[in-house]
């Protein structure tokens, strides 16, 4: 069974979002999926100052099983990545919601807002994930 944080916002991708300030989320991979990946072995997050925006591909995540892109849950510009992640990527196996955070977003407060309302709450992943 995954943990699935009460306090964050998630998307059908597998990403979780938890709000850091009025204008600012820090994104990451949920246990679920770190679980079904396997052995993470190589994290590539957007940059500081890339804009993403929400459902596109930002970023891909390599493990022992496969590749897969990261849909930004969110349409924002990365103010920070995660850069313990290059020399150890097994955090994102470790500590998904901790250590194994992947990049910081930010965005104009009140659509930030309608973004979040629009992602599934920890129950809406629960249901989704069969958990």
């Amino acid at each position: 069974m995954s943990d699935i944080p009460a306090d964050l916002r998630y998307t059908s991708d597998h990403l979780w979002v938890s709000r850091r300030s009025e204008s600012q989320v820090r994104i990451g991979v949920t246990d679920f999926a770190q679980r079904s990946l396997g052995d993470v072995v190589e994290v590539s997050p957007p940059g500081p100052g890339t804009t993403i925006e929400a459902g596109q591909a930002c970023g891909d995540i390599e493990s022992v099983k496969s590749v897969s892109d990261l849909i930004a849950p969110v349409s924002a510009t990365v103010s920070d990545k995660n850069g313990g992640l290059a020399g150890a990527p097994e955090l994102v196996n470790a500590d998904p919601y901790g250590e194994g955070w992947m990049f910081d977003a930010e965005a104009e407060p009140s659509a930030l807002n309608q973004q979040l309302a629009e992602l599934l709450d920890a129950s809406g992943y629960r249901a989704l994930t069969g958990e």
